[in-house]
């Protein structure tokens, strides 16, 4: 298995999509490529075990991407081995009456993990700069006071909306909240092939819309506010990664060892040491046990 270092995939200056890779080869087969993912989930499983004793940190992860990235599928096999109550996901879709009643950070807010516990956010508050920006009408739902047409929309109100996730992500970080966020990197052609598998699959037939197609033609026009998002909200504190994501398993993989191996950096994270009186205890209480 080719080794892996999470700072090559870690967005620390500007980046140009078209320039990245889709694709990248762990010099290993299918099966393998499984097995060491099976690995690094078992043991992000009982760091996750470590994190709830612990007690002090959050863990969010976000996962963007184009339609059919693979963010589903990269959620169930990657916290497979997590403990139920450790890890929570929210799947943002558009928002609702309620939900735009408030402003567009509040239900990404309140959906934030508790301490000891992970967070996943599939799509993510990052939607209210690709989506609407590629549909600006779409923030006239949000009744912003000064906003009263399209026309007020320019690029000081994205420039601002950066800051103000910027903004966001620092207040979360700088009280115990550990963020990664991930741009699942598919090419256009493998987009298209992934499209087709849904129309060709009866059993998957659910999941594809027209309106996959009609954002499809949208697709420069995505790449760009990606670039813009990422480059302006990328930081130490929350930093973005760009993975290759043309083939499944290796994206996968890819996700899962980093935030391993960011994560067992965290040498605090430990169970917390047992009661002095406990532990002097604990033959006594063994004993008790072994005579019912």
């Amino acid at each position: 298995m080719k080794s892996i270092n999470e700072a090559d995939f870690r967005v620390k200056s500007e980046i140009k999509l078209k320039n990245l890779d889709t694709s990248f080869d762990l010099k290993e087969d299918k099966k393998k490529i499984e097995k060491e993912l099976e690995d690094v989930r078992e043991d992000l499983g009982d760091w996750q075990d470590k994190l709830y004793a612990h007690g002090k940190y959050a863990v969010l992860i976000c996962l963007q991407g184009m339609d059919t990235a693979g963010k589903d599928s990269l959620i169930r096999e990657v916290f497979k081995d997590f403990n139920s109550r450790g890890v929570v996901v929210h799947s943002f879709k558009t928002p609702s009456s309620i939900e735009l009643k408030h402003d567009y950070l509040w239900r990404h807010y309140i959906a934030l993990p508790a301490r000891g516990k992970f967070g996943v956010f599939n799509r993510t508050h990052y939607e209210n700069v690709l989506v609407t920006r590629v549909h600006p009408e779409y923030i006239l739902n949000e009744n912003i006071p000064e906003i009263q047409g399209v026309e007020d929309i320019n690029e000081n109100f994205w420039l601002k909306r950066f800051e103000q996730i910027r903004n966001f992500e620092d207040h979360i970080a700088e009280n115990g909240t550990i963020i990664f966020k991930f741009f699942l990197n598919i090419s256009k052609v493998e987009q298209k092939d992934r499209l087709l598998r849904r129309l060709e699959k009866p059993n998957k037939n659910w999941k594809f819309s027209p309106g996959d197609l009609k954002e499809r033609k949208l697709w420069d026009k995505y790449q760009e506010c990606y670039e813009d998002a990422i480059n302006n909200t990328s930081s130490e504190k929350a930093p973005w990664y760009i993975i290759p994501s043309d083939d499944k398993p290796t994206a996968r993989y890819l996700v899962a060892k980093i935030l391993y191996d960011v994560l067992k950096e965290y040498q605090d994270v430990k169970e917390p040491a047992l009661d002095a009186k406990i532990k002097d205890n604990l033959e006594q209480y063994k004993e008790q046990l072994r005579k019912e």
